[in-house]
């Protein structure tokens, strides 16, 4: 039997060539190697470039976001309780101990209030805690809570009213590590990676974790991407949601290189501000800032330990986690992330008790991100801005713009608009609406606009759009020019109100008549004004001739007219912004005073680009003295002309002073009137410009009337510097004690000569017999009416 050599054998084997497909195989292989590595490496170099690009950089669209005044208190201002809560719960404060800041507590008239810092136009406003004592619908006192000693003057953080969002639709509010509270850290971590510290982009440990809980679940409670993985597929980086092997990939690719550039704490405050949190219409919401303000309405320092922990649940899935929509799901994934922070020690039995036990604590309404809940009013603040920056520059650019508003005020004002136009709507009446600004008289803030009766509609902005005639509502700068010639006229001067021709040239006539259809003889000047009589004031308009009236609206407020004969009887078609413009001079006692809802405009870090603000140039004399006068003429315009429905309705308590205006038949109610503090000027009418039946004293003024019936301001007190106040019969002073003489206010200098009281004349006595029976002898009262200019006839 022959032998088997296997060794023989082998060798003979291994020096045969080798077979065709083998060697195939092996150059595939090779091939297939080298064209991966061919691939890989290069693409691995790309992505590397897009993170170093696009992570490193740290580049956010970050929304513009308009802020309210800030509520600046200060002993002796006039303010109550309910404007307070009001101004209180407009930036987001939240009743409690008061110890927090963003937190206040009330105990009758004292209110512990504590504040959160920020950056205001002139810098930073530290935080504080204060104690308030309202006395009186007045801060009778303010003290530090901590030291109690007395303070001047508090700012308070302001409300956010409106965010201009840029392309994205994003909302967030960048926040750095160090401000992002350690349980959020340190919770976020033991819930979605308890290895982030140790790892470098992938988590093959954590995987095998969350695989074993889930499966112990019966469904998926834990996630096994990392934190860095969670990043990369956020959106920052441009990687899609779709679950593919691709997508995968490319985002342990991009989580490694993530790692590899950067350091952890960087990796983390990314994720803190890119994280999605939910979405309210076209807004995402993303980063913690956003969500604590988005779900809780507070700052991210201000959130307790179940707010912390259903922050961390709801980053599994906003919308199926969503406690507004999903109650019962999003109370069970905030408890097992409250368990998962019991296991790992970062809260006790006892604060995990007592956080299983408490509510969800998310708001009703997300408003406080509402891009934009005061339509009329941000519409005047673009307007105000687009000279300094175009319209695509504010959207999206991080800017704080810090303007003008009062929260309180304008829903005191949105409140009276509401009200009094529903009162108003009748069958017979074509539908109503109005345009609405209050400015504060001191400073020139506009605190309050209203653009329409529907508040929230965005659109045609009446308050600023609409162009209607005036009428009566120009007629105190037709005096105001004769008042500053204190050598020809006074209060006290007479003027003849009987009918008047005006020449207009090529056989034309003017005969404006009054309203009422009668003549009144001759009236002293106050009289005329506050009764608003149009046949004396077309007299004393002449006399200062047209052309300077004219002039006067347009230094004073920018307004342009024809200089016409009927421009004296308010022929000028206005908006209510304009004419509280004009009415500002009058109301801030004489100063050239630029309105403005932009106080001023800050970078992404804080910094004043633009302000607005500054302080306006002291009145000259002669026109603190002039528009003193005009104020005093239409205070008697409230207590006894045509506004008296003010002192009926209990406003005769702030000594405000105001003009009614009504356009021929009735189609516009005007009432511009101040106070101590504030103006506010009111149009009402219809849009198709029909006839609506209303003068200025039952449409507009009960519209004032309505707003400061609850407006906390002061009474309006007339400065005495340059004013003579003298008691006056017939054309000279005279004795205070005098039958018939009435005391008149006098530029200093310029009253009449003194005569002595003139000897009284027999009076027959009146009533009983033949006289009664004719009603001869009677004095017969004229009730207040408003003037209607008339039209020009040939």
């Amino acid at each position: 039997m022959a032998r088997i050599d296997y060794d023989e054998d082998e060798t003979e084997h291994d020096d045969r060539p080798a077979p065709q497909w083998r060697r195939r195989l092996v150059i595939w292989v090779l091939a297939a190697i080298g064209l991966g590595l061919g691939f890989l490496i290069p693409y691995t170099l790309y992505l590397n470039h897009e993170v170093g690009e696009r992570f490193g950089q740290l580049k956010w669209q970050i929304p513009t976001r308009v802020y309210a005044r800030p509520l600046e208190l200060a002993p002796g201002l006039t303010l109550d309780a309910a404007t307070l809560k009001t101004e209180l719960d407009a930036a987001a404060y939240h009743a409690g101990d008061g110890s927090r800041p963003g937190t206040y507590a009330r105990s009758g008239g004292r209110w512990l209030v504590s504040s959160r810092g920020f950056k205001d136009v002139d810098g930073d406003v530290p935080a504080r805690r204060i104690e308030v004592v309202l006395s009186g619908s007045k801060v009778g006192s303010l003290r530090d809570a901590a030291n109690k000693r007395a303070l001047k003057t508090v700012r308070l953080d302001p409300a956010r009213i409106a965010t201009l969002y840029g392309q994205k639709n994003e909302e967030r509010r960048l926040v750095r590590l160090r401000e992002v509270p350690e349980l959020l850290v340190t919770g976020l971590q033991a819930v979605e990676d308890r290895d982030f510290n140790s790892h470098h982009g992938i988590d093959l440990g954590g995987m095998l974790r969350a695989a074993f809980k889930n499966v112990a679940a019966g469904r998926a409670k834990q996630g096994a991407s990392t934190l860095t993985q969670q990043l990369a597929r956020s959106g920052l980086l441009g990687i899609g949601r779709e679950q593919t092997l691709t997508r995968k990939g490319k985002e342990i690719l991009y989580a490694m290189l993530i790692e590899a550039r950067y350091d952890k704490g960087t990796i983390l405050e990314a994720y803190f501000n890119q994280v999605y949190l939910g979405q309210r219409g076209a807004q995402a919401i993303h980063g913690v800032a956003a969500g604590a303000e988005f779900w809780f309405g507070r700052d991210l320092a201000d959130l307790s330990t179940e707010q912390t922990a259903l922050l961390i649940g709801i980053v599994r899935g906003p919308s199926y986690y969503d406690p507004r929509r999903n109650p019962e799901r999003a109370l069970e994934r905030r408890n097992f992330v409250l368990g998962e922070m019991h296991e790992t020690q970062l809260i006790d039995d006892a604060e995990y008790q007592r956080a299983l036990k408490a509510p969800l604590g998310v708001t009703k309404d997300p408003g406080s991100v509402a891009a934009n809940r005061f339509p009329a009013y941000v519409d005047l603040i673009r307007r105000q801005l687009a000279r300094d920056y175009p319209a695509d520059a504010l959207a999206g650019a991080g800017l704080s713009v810090m303007s003008g508003m009062s929260p309180s005020a304008q829903a005191t004002a949105e409140g009276a608009v509401a009200r009094t136009l529903k009162s108003l709507d009748s069958k017979r009446r074509p539908p109503l609406q109005t345009g609405l600004v209050v400015t504060d008289v001191h400073n020139g803030n506009v605190v309050a606009v209203v653009g329409s009766r529907s508040v929230d509609e965005h659109g045609f902005n009446r308050a600023v759009e609409a162009q209607r005639p005036v009428g009566s509502l120009l007629k105190p700068f037709v005096y105001l020019l004769a008042l500053a010639q204190p050598g020809k006229h006074s209060l006290a001067s007479w003027v003849d109100d009987s009918p008047v021709t005006v020449a207009l040239g090529k056989n034309k006539n003017w005969n404006p008549g009054n309203s009422d259809g009668r003549s009144h003889g001759t009236v002293r000047l106050i009289d005329a004004l506050a009764m608003s009589y149009n046949q004396a004031t077309v007299r004393v308009g002449m006399q200062v001739e047209p052309e300077r009236i004219a002039s006067l609206i347009r230094t004073l407020a920018g307004i342009e007219a024809t200089p016409n004969p009927s421009l004296i009887l308010g022929a000028v078609d206005q908006s209510p912004y304009a004419m509280a413009q004009l009415y500002q001079f009058l109301a801030s006692g004489g100063e050239i005073q630029p309105l403005h809802a932009v106080r001023g405009v800050l970078d992404a870090n804080g910094k004043a680009l633009n302000r607005y603000d500054k302080e306006p140039a002291p009145a000259q004399e002669g026109d603190a003295i002039a528009a003193r006068l005009i104020t005093i003429a239409l205070q008697q315009a409230v207590s006894n002309g045509t506004g008296t429905q003010l002192v009926r309705d209990g406003l005769g308590r702030l000594s405000p002073a105001g003009k009614t205006g009504t356009s021929n038949d009735g189609r516009d109610s005007w009432f511009a009137g101040w106070t101590g503090d504030h103006l506010a000027v009111i149009w009402v009418g219809n849009d198709q410009n029909k006839e609506t039946g209303l003068y200025g004293a039952t449409g507009a003024m009960r519209v004032w009337s309505g707003l400061f019936s609850r407006l906390p301001t002061a009474p309006l007190e007339v400065g005495s510097k340059g004013i003579d106040w003298q008691w006056t019969i017939a054309s000279n002073t005279t004795d205070a004690d005098c039958p018939g003489a009435r005391r008149f206010a006098y530029v200093a200098g310029f009253a009449p000569p003194y005569a002595p009281c003139p000897a009284p004349e027999p009076v027959e006595e009146e009533g009983g017999g033949w006289r009664d029976w004719f009603g001869i002898g009677r004095k017969e009262q004229e009730a207040p009416r408003e003037d209607a200019p008339s039209q020009e006839t040939p």
